[in-house]
């Protein structure tokens, strides 16, 4: 069984070099929480050439709504949406320094080119597992359009959030190749 693999935002390049599908990780660092909403608005902000609410060289950002926090918790049940609602809009986002996506459920080929080409990386976090994810967030801010509530952009800090390589810079897929490996022939 492979090793688990520590990493702490920001990522940078040689990070995501030694990533392959599969890989087990364990997120530390500073992270940014936003879906299709907040990446929609991000976009516009690039594409009109304005500053961002956050600078994207080497961050993470998951994809997730979360819960209200329960008392004494920065934050309530944080489990990963489904990915594909931001591949419209995450390949420019990665070409601006992106490094990082997590979610659940499979990216689209333009995500995926884009993954190889700029070098990021995309994880797959435990779906239907909020609760357990929660428990990696030690602090939870809202930092952009709080207007949004759930999917207002948050800045999270995380300790060993557990999470696998589904999509890695040499083109690997775990959607396709995981499931090949099982296959009966």
């Amino acid at each position: 069984m492979q090793d688990v693999v520590k990493l702490t935002t920001p990522l940078k390049d040689e990070d995501v070099e030694k990533l392959r599908i599969g890989t087990r990780v364990l997120l530390s660092g500073i992270i940014y929480s936003a879906r299709d909403a907040a990446h929609k608005r991000l976009v516009e902000l690039i594409e009109a050439d304005e500053e961002l609410p956050f600078d994207l060289k080497g961050q993470v950002i998951y994809y997730m709504g979360p819960s209200p926090p329960p008392p004494g918790r920065p934050i309530g049940a944080a489990g990963p949406t489904t990915a594909y609602r931001m591949d419209p809009y995450a390949p420019l986002l990665i070409a601006n320094g992106l490094k990082g996506m997590i979610g659940k459920g499979t990216r689209s080929d333009e995500v995926k080119e884009a993954i190889k080409k700029y070098k990021a990386v995309y994880f797959a976090a435990i779906g239907g597992a909020g609760a357990l994810m929660s428990q990696s967030i030690l602090s939870a801010e809202v930092v952009a359009y709080p207007e949004l509530g759930p999917e207002a952009i948050r800045r999270l800090e995380v300790k060993d959030m557990p999470l696998v390589v589904a999509n890695d810079i040499y083109g690997g897929d775990l959607y396709i190749d995981g499931v090949k490996q099982y296959a009966r022939v």
